[in-house]
């Protein structure tokens, strides 16, 4: 049985948005801007990889650890879109049982659900479901 995902997000910090969009661009991808503003952008990799590009500022604002040095070491929070909310406490609930640990509490915002894991080595997921019915409004 295969777990059902959907689409998969990764966030990386970055130290200037505005440089990093600009390379990506300069290698033919294109963003997401829907999901843009001054603090993120998103690069669409294919239709259901994305990369969400974040300042560092706000990028902390998801973790309580410190940014990975990328000159020493490599680090990112990896996101999987499921098809609704139980499947998200389904897969939080087995990667718990399994041994990972729950950093923070889910978060509903009602048209988003989110909850995230650590697994054993400390590799940050979150695994949410996202009406995507309410983004057309």
């Amino acid at each position: 049985m295969s777990v059902p995902t959907k689409q998969i997000f990764v966030n990386l910090p970055v130290k200037d948005l505005k440089r990093s969009r600009a390379f990506f661009e300069a290698l033919g991808y294109s963003f997401n801007e829907q999901f843009t503003d001054e603090n993120a952008t998103c690069l669409v990799i294919s239709d259901s990889i994305y990369a969400m590009l974040l300042v560092e500022e706000y990028f902390k604002s998801f973790i309580s650890k410190d940014i990975a040095n990328t000159r020493t070491s490599a680090e990112a929070i990896l996101a999987l879109a499921t098809d609704s909310r139980e499947h998200v406490d389904e897969l939080a609930d087995k990667a718990l049982a399994a041994g990972g640990t729950e950093p923070k509490e889910p978060i509903d915002h009602g048209f988003m659900y989110t909850r995230s894991f650590e697994d054993p080595d400390g590799h940050l997921w979150e695994i949410f479901y996202m009406d995507e019915s309410a983004l057309e409004q």
